[in-house]
């Protein structure tokens, strides 16, 4: 995969306290297949999707406890120069931009709202190799916030999106576009989210059966926390691993209903 225009989802990773334990559990669920851990870079380890780089996994930073989460990173041209965005823009830079080694370059970052990002200025590891809509790959990304509002603005202001928005005011949902196409979406999170959940980026991999990985993820462990519903964009449910960790599974063969009509936003 070439590298992604500015703002594009182009890699995921997560930290694992038991690291054996989530290669076993996302091997089982998502069909996963996994490369020698790097030493040299922490024990870094990368995920296969059919002999394709999907994502990673590593374990925790000695001295640290942050739980289980996956990391979406955009893409960036200068990660220094997003950057000081981000800052401009109301956001906090958690991890100042730090090369891995020939990969590239990288940062973390939080929006206003409490949602924790990477940014990745790719060399020679220009992040996922999957196909969207492949089994085991990336699908789709969504920031799910309790500040619309700031991320409706935030993100395109570091990123250049272009915003719609569903024309059904029902639900508060809108899509960040760049170059035309759709990269990312904006939820807002409602009563339905306990108050102690903070806000994240939401990612979406790949099944070829939604139910059956609901069922393979309860069975090690994980949790149902939404769905499995049908949607004009596929069948989908929202799962957390044994470690606590939140991700999405989608079968995008089976669609149901009418795509939502969108404008752009004011």
């Amino acid at each position: 995969m070439a590298v992604q225009p500015e703002g594009t989802p182009c890699w995921a990773d997560a930290m694992f306290a038991d690291l054996e334990g989530a290669k076993s559990f996302y091997g089982d669920v998502l069909g996963w297949t996994f490369g020698e851990s790097s030493s040299e870079f922490g024990d870094y380890t990368t995920a296969y999707a059919n002999g394709k780089a999907a994502a990673a996994v590593v374990p925790p930073m000695p001295g640290t406890d942050a739980p289980s989460a996956w990391c979406l990173y955009l893409a960036s041209p200068d990660a220094a120069a997003t950057g000081e965005k981000i800052r401009a823009n109301g956001g906090e830079v958690l991890m100042e931009p730090m090369q891995v080694g020939e990969f590239g370059t990288m940062l973390l970052a939080r929006d206003p709202g409490g949602a924790v990002f990477g940014v990745w200025q790719a060399n020679v590891h220009e992040g996922f190799e999957t196909e969207m809509g492949s089994p085991g790959g990336y699908c789709w990304g969504e920031v799910f916030t309790r500040d619309p509002k700031a991320a409706d603005t935030f993100f395109p202001a570091v990123f250049g999106y272009t915003v719609r928005k569903f024309d059904d005011e029902s639900m508060d949902f809108t899509m960040y576009d760049v170059q035309g196409q759709t990269v990312l979406g904006r939820m807002a999170m409602g009563d339905d989210f306990p108050p102690e959940m903070p806000a994240f980026l939401n990612v979406y991999f790949t099944v070829p059966d939604c139910d059956a990985a609901v069922a393979k993820t309860t069975e090690r462990g994980g949790a149902l926390r939404y769905g499995p519903m049908d949607s004009p964009f596929g069948r989908f449910a929202a799962l957390s691993d044994p470690q606590g960790a939140t991700f999405s599974v989608i079968d995008v063969t089976k669609t149901e209903g009418e795509m939502p009509a969108t404008s752009p936003a004011a």
